[in-house]
């Protein structure tokens, strides 16, 4: 469904998860964002220096230990600034049903009806912290 609804290819990560309360989904998905945030960071540092002819082990110990400033540092030294790569590539994608109106037509009364539909909606361009917070808050229901 992913695919179809994104045109491209699908792959991502998943996990199983309970949470007992709303803050409790609050605080995961918030950590799943600072966490997204670092493994493209790390992906980007790895995968520039693998494409700049570093091996595996020599691209996985330049970036192993390393600060966030200094993989940025790494990055800007091929010309990269991680924090203008697109959103959905640094803090990934939101994927979320939500309600709409759809005008329809009874045929048996013969007028015009509203039906409540759903849909996904794809969000790649997530908002951070507090504000990714209100938005969950929004749109998560426990």
């Amino acid at each position: 469904m992913f695919t179809q609804h994104a045109g491209v290819p699908g792959v991502f990560d998943s996990r199983i998860w309970l949470g007992n309360t709303s803050g409790d989904v609050l605080d995961y998905f918030a950590w799943r964002q600072a966490d997204a945030t670092r493994c493209a960071l790390n992906g980007w540092c790895y995968w520039t220096l693998r494409n700049n002819g570093k091996t595996r082990r020599e691209a996985d110990q330049a970036i192993s230990g390393a600060s966030t400033a200094r993989k940025n540092e790494l990055l800007y030294g091929y010309g990269i600034n991680f924090n203008e790569t697109p959103a959905w590539q640094r803090r990934g994608v939101g994927l979320w049903p939500e309600e709409f109106e759809r005008e329809g037509h009874d045929p048996v009364q013969g007028r015009a009806v509203t039906a409540i539909r759903r849909r996904t909606r794809i969000e790649r361009e997530l908002p951070m912290k507090d504000d990714y917070r209100a938005l969950l808050s929004d749109t998560v229901r426990v």
